[in-house]
């Protein structure tokens, strides 16, 4: 089925700059699916770990991948019918993620998969290539983002509020290292695409930028 008559809104840009909880609500607000494209990522790291695939073998990486059976249920995550939710959120997949990232034929694995989220009334994506590379006819483009020094903060302050070990620099260093990763790579760099608005959110909390969020989606209609 053709489904390109579907919106789209695309919202693209680095780790921990908020991205996901900015689209999450939009996609509320508007009644629309919600794809978090990076979970994905996530998952394919989890699923390496519990087989013991390293996370730099591209062949292993997707040959599993193909019979990896993904289900989203409303905030849960099932992985093969286990509910993986808490397990892809750790920092451990975080790195995971955007090691197995880099490598096209995984990502050309999930393509399909991502493609399939497109379902009426519309959908609001996040990740890195939403916008650039998995629908580039988005009706919104977005890329959100925050200095380095900003999201380290958050990210710590969202560790600690867990109950969970925190050290700032650590994370500063792995969020700067995955940045230089996410836009390094051959395939799907993490880049703003030409068209897309840029929403820096330094400066703004969360309801600040979903209202900006909205306002470029109004723009658009």
């Amino acid at each position: 089925m053709n489904n390109s008559s579907i919106p789209v809104i695309a919202i693209d840009g680095p780790s921990a700059s908020g991205k996901g909880t900015v689209a999450q609500l939009v996609a509320d607000k508007l009644g629309y699916h919600y794809l978090d494209s990076g979970a994905l990522y996530r998952i394919v790291a989890l699923a390496a770990l519990k087989r013991h695939i390293p996370w730099d073998n591209e062949t292993a990486l997707a040959e599993m991948t193909t019979s990896l059976k993904i289900e989203f249920k409303a905030a849960d995550i099932f992985l093969n019918e286990e509910n993986v939710s808490e397990q892809v959120r750790t920092e451990q997949m975080s790195q995971g993620a955007s090691q197995v990232a880099i490598h096209p034929r995984v990502r050309q694995t999930l393509t399909k998969l991502q493609h399939s989220f497109r379902k009426s009334p519309g959908l609001v994506a996040d990740g890195r290539d939403m916008a650039t590379v998995i629908f580039p006819d988005a009706k919104t483009k977005i890329f959100l983002t925050a200095s380095a020094e900003v999201r380290a903060d958050r990210r710590y302050k969202q560790l600690l509020n867990k109950g969970l070990a925190a050290d700032h620099a650590a994370i500063l260093k792995d969020l700067k290292d995955r940045d230089a990763r996410d836009k390094q790579r051959t395939v799907a760099p993490l880049q703003q695409a030409s068209d897309a608005h840029l929403l820096e959110t330094s400066q703004l909390n969360i309801e600040q930028a979903v209202d900006k969020a909205m306002n470029f989606i109004a723009q658009s209609a």
